[in-house]
C-alpha cells in the first residue's frame, strides 16, 4: 500500500512541476505575469491548484520539497492576485501573505508559512529570497519554467547571481557606497549567516566585487504589480 501511495505521490509531483512549466512559459516573459490572460482563462492556473493538494514529499527528501514548495509560493501568489484582480499591489490586499491560506501539499498554509517555516526555517539558504516572487516589480523576477529538483542548485545559483549583478544593487564608486534591496535589510539574518557580512555574500555572486570599505544601505522596495 505505502508503494502505490508513494508512486501515486511522486506521479503528482511530475505532473505539477511538468504543468507549471508550461503555465510559465505561456504566461511569464521578461521576468512579467499576463494576468488579464490569465484572469480571462484561469482553468490551468486551477489546475495546478488542484494537483498541488495531492501533492504529498518530505524535507528529507530535500530537493523535491524545495523545488514543490518554491513552485507552489509562486503559482499561488498569482492565484491571490488573479482573486483580486485587477489590483496595482499585491499589498492592496489585506492578509495577502499571512491571512489567505491556500490548500497545498496536504495542508492548509499562506505565502509566509511556505517561506519561513517550511523553506527558510529548514534549510538556511539565503538564496530561496532569489526565487520566491512576490508579485511586487521589487522582487527578483519571475522565471519563465518552473524550478526542477534536478537542476534546482544550479538555477537557485543563477538567479543569484542575476540580481546581484542586476537591479537588486545600485553602486555609487565615486560615492563608495551600494544600495541594496530593502530584502537584504528585511532578512539580514540569512545574508549574514556562519559570520559573513552582507558585502561578503554579494561578493560571492558578483562579477564586480563590491570593497569593503563601501557603505551599505537599502533603497525602497517597489511593491507594484509585475504585470506584463
Amino acid at each position: 500500500m505505502f508503494l502505490i501511495t508513494f508512486g501515486l505521490n511522486a506521479q503528482d509531483l511530475e505532473t505539477f512541476l511538468s504543468k507549471t512549466n508550461t503555465f510559465l512559459e505561456t504566461h511569464v516573459n521578461n521576468g512579467k505575469v499576463s494576468y488579464s490572460d490569465i484572469n480571462r482563462d484561469q482553468s490551468a492556473l486551477d489546475e495546478l491548484l488542484e494537483i498541488a493538494q495531492g501533492v504529498s514529499v518530505d524535507a528529507s527528501d530535500a530537493k523535491n520539497y524545495q523545488a514543490f514548495w518554491i513552485n507552489a509560493y509562486n503559482i499561488s501568489v498569482i492565484k491571490g492576485i488573479i482573486d483580486n484582480y485587477p489590483t496595482k499591489s499585491p499589498l492592496d490586499n489585506k492578509g495577502f501573505f499571512d491571512k489567505t491560506t491556500y490548500n497545498l501539499g496536504g495542508k492548509n498554509i499562506t505565502l509566509n508559512d511556505i517561506e519561513h517555516k517550511l523553506l527558510r526555517a529548514k534549510f538556511k539558504d539565503a538564496r530561496f529570497h532569489f526565487v520566491l516572487v512576490c508579485g511586487a516589480i521589487g522582487c527578483p523576477p519571475l522565471i519563465s519554467e518552473a524550478y526542477m529538483p534536478e537542476t534546482l542548485d544550479t538555477q537557485l545559483e543563477t538567479q543569484t547571481k542575476t540580481a546581484l549583478n542586476g537591479d537588486f544593487l545600485k553602486v555609487n564608486t565615486k560615492k563608495k557606497r551600494v544600495q541594496a534591496s530593502e530584502i537584504m535589510k528585511w532578512y539580514k539574518e540569512d545574508f549574514t549567516m556562519n559570520g559573513i557580512t552582507e558585502i561578503d555574500f554579494i561578493n560571492k555572486y558578483r562579477t564586480e566585487k563590491i570593497p569593503d570599505n563601501f557603505k551599505l544601505s537599502y533603497f525602497t522596495y517597489n511593491w507594484s504589480l509585475n504585470k506584463q
